[in-house]
């Protein structure tokens, strides 16, 4: 038997066990016992959960790191989409955006996400045009000293067209970003001129450099946007991972018009990933009147088994001048706006994105990762309705970040 390293005690999970859990060292669970005396805590590390629930880390699957916490430097005076693209675009050719300050905000981010419970991120960024590789270049720079710590994957979000002319400076450098290790290849085909094009690049790059697929898809609420027609062909029997975020079209088809593409999409198993936060802050702005949500078709997904997944998306930046890097506030809203069950929403930030990013499954079992939160509450509908900042996050069984908050009501003077 593997020696064991650490002793985990003191959590509770939803079913109101208290577990005695061992990992080796590999940061693999080798033992579950809810007897105390079924383990020897000899010669262990022993880590006291306190009475905290234990659930599996937390999961981004749908940042932009290179974006991230710019709100207050990057005006959109407007609040609307062209607004961000433009306040950004007017931000980098002034100078604003430069790489010490970039690595530093990324950096906060990552850490951010990390006291949050989040033990795997995967970040779009901003490839091509006239940024090239410099956004990338700051985000593994940032990212480095957080590796030990959790996962981290980039996509290249490359800049448009990826297809005919005007194609070139941004296809090499999407090559570039290949070469500097960037794991996942994206893109926003719906608003490409030739939709069918820049997915077959896509999917062509994936397969000859080893790649996942992570595109922006039918942001808009637009019905008649339904370029993940596109994704689905391609990806269909390519053995390629493949993610589709935002789908916001989707949730504008009546039901029996939906349902056949939802059959579609889990047929060639593609993630979908509702981004409720910047979509509902975006989406609709003219409809004042029965306003539309901006979020997927999350129930005809969810029934035709689809790999549904939720994220953040923008955080405190012109494309979002709120969110705190904290998945828990996404399930939150996947429950409000989306009219999920707390359990279900639960599954969005935690099990249903490691599949999409390709990761282990997680769980309080013999041969899992130790990858796991033990956050201040007694359930996982009380931690996404109150997100308490008392958390402790396990990586490989080890604490990588430790969160608290104290209450105080000092004596009222009457």
């Amino acid at each position: 038997m593997t020696q064991p390293r650490t002793l985990i005690s003191g959590g509770v999970l939803e079913d109101g066990s208290a577990p005695h859990i061992l990992v080796d060292n590999d940061g693999r669970i080798i033992g579950v016992s809810e007897r105390e005396g079924d383990v020897s805590s000899d010669n262990l590390d022993h880590i006291d959960l306190d009475g905290r629930l234990i659930v599996p880390s937390l999961v981004e699957p749908h940042a932009h790191l290179d974006k991230s916490l710019t709100a207050d430097v990057v005006p959109n005076p407007k609040g609307d989409l062209m607004g961000a693209i433009h306040g950004w675009r007017d931000a980098e050719a002034a100078g604003v955006i430069g790489h010490e300050e970039m690595v530093g905000r990324i950096r906060r981010s990552l850490e951010m996400l990390l006291a949050s419970g989040v033990t795997a991120v995967r970040s779009h960024i901003n490839v091509g045009g006239p940024v090239s590789t410099r956004y990338l270049v700051a985000a593994i720079e940032a990212a480095a000293t957080l590796r030990q710590r959790m996962d981290i994957e980039f996509v290249a979000l490359t800049y448009m067209p990826m297809s005919g002319e005007g194609s070139d400076i941004n296809l090499a450098a999407l090559n570039d970003a290949i070469e500097l290790g960037v794991e996942v290849i994206g893109g926003c085909p719906h608003l490409e001129p030739d939709s069918d094009s820049c997915v077959s690049k896509v999917f062509e790059l994936a397969e000859r450099h080893q790649r996942k697929v992570d595109l922006h898809v039918d942001e808009t609420l637009d019905p008649t946007a339904l370029t993940i027609n596109d994704v689905v062909r391609y990806s269909r029997g390519s053995g390629i991972l493949t993610t589709a975020s935002h789908c916001v079209s989707l949730g504008m088809l009546p039901v029996e018009q939906v349902q056949p593409l939802a059959e579609n999409i889990a047929a060639a198993e593609v993630s979908i990933v509702a981004l409720p936060q910047t979509n509902l802050f975006l989406q609709g702005r003219d409809d004042p009147v029965a306003t539309p949500r901006g979020l997927t078709a999350i129930h005809a997904l969810l029934a035709a088994g689809v790999n549904l997944v939720a994220g953040a998306d923008n955080a405190q930046d012109p494309f979002n001048f709120v969110g705190r890097n904290d998945p828990f506030e996404t399930a939150a809203l996947m429950v409000m706006a989306g009219h999920m069950l707390p359990n279900d929403a639960f599954a969005t930030i935690s099990s249903n994105p490691r599949k999409a990013l390709g990761m282990p499954e997680v769980s309080i079992e013999v041969g899992q990762p130790a990858d796991l939160l033990a956050v201040r509450a007694g359930s996982t509908r009380q931690a996404i309705a109150e997100a308490p900042a008392d958390r402790i996050v396990l990586k490989g069984g080890q604490v990588v970040a430790r969160t608290s908050a104290m209450s105080e009501f000092p004596p009222v003077i009457t």
